[in-house]
């Protein structure tokens, strides 16, 4: 069995000022960064072969503290960037003189970014909640299929994060990889949807702490079993 290790990243500056951020490119805060460093002790009797992540900076951090808290949990290889020669965002210079046996390689992509939320990107969530309704603001946040304005709802989410797990994460699992996912809120829960074979009327219900580590056993058939979340 593969260990499927998914993680949102550590609290961001903006999740401790109760703001919608969604693509904005926010940064951990200092409790976000304990919370990393929290998850790489929970995870530190487990290896892991390659790692996923979106393109934004508080996924990357996450990565990157759980990666190197602790030598077991990459096996005293080194991490690395590496960007797919199809990433519209990569320029050609991450190709060095390396070891490759001696690096691991985190992959980012905006496959995995959080869930676009459009005009409300920015604003403090209680105010907005004010001026729309409570309900229709938690509609916005945590159904499947409702947009908030100019955004993206959890099925377009959906749309962009299934594929690219089932052709880029999926096949290192089956390969027999342990493979760390470090991403945000809406993109593991479109993932966990599909892992956890949840309809759409149960989804407003699957809310993922910051900083905690979920694991999934994967079989070499791609099912996913076996699950484990570190609190």
């Amino acid at each position: 069995m593969s260990k499927l290790i998914l993680i949102r990243h550590g609290q961001s500056i903006w999740n401790a000022a109760n703001k919608f951020t969604g693509w904005v490119d926010v940064p951990l805060s200092k409790l976000g960064r304990l919370e990393a460093t929290k998850a790489a002790y929970k995870l530190r009797d487990y290896r892991v072969d390659i790692c996923f992540t979106s393109l934004l900076i508080r996924a990357i951090e996450t990565a990157i503290i759980c990666l190197t808290e602790f030598e077991e949990i990459c096996a005293g290889k080194n991490p690395v960037l590496k960007h797919e020669a199809d990433d519209p965002h990569w320029h050609g210079w991450d190709k060095y003189e390396g070891n490759s046996s001696c690096e691991l390689p985190i992959i980012p992509s905006m496959a995995l970014d959080e869930r676009f939320y459009g005009d409300l990107q920015g604003l403090n969530k209680a105010q907005t909640a004010e001026k729309y309704g409570a309900d229709v603001v938690q509609a916005w946040r945590r159904s499947f299929s409702m947009r908030p304005p100019g955004g993206e709802s959890l099925e377009d989410t959906m749309q962009r994060t299934l594929p690219f797990f089932h052709s880029r994460i999926l096949t290192q699992l089956k390969q027999g990889d342990n493979v760390l996912v470090a991403a945000h809120g809406n993109s593991l829960r479109s993932i966990i949807m599909q892992l956890d074979r949840l309809s759409p009327e149960l989804i407003p219900n699957l809310e993922l702490a910051t900083g905690v580590p979920i694991i999934y056993d994967v079989d070499n058939t791609g099912q996913a079993t076996n699950k484990i979340i570190l609190n």
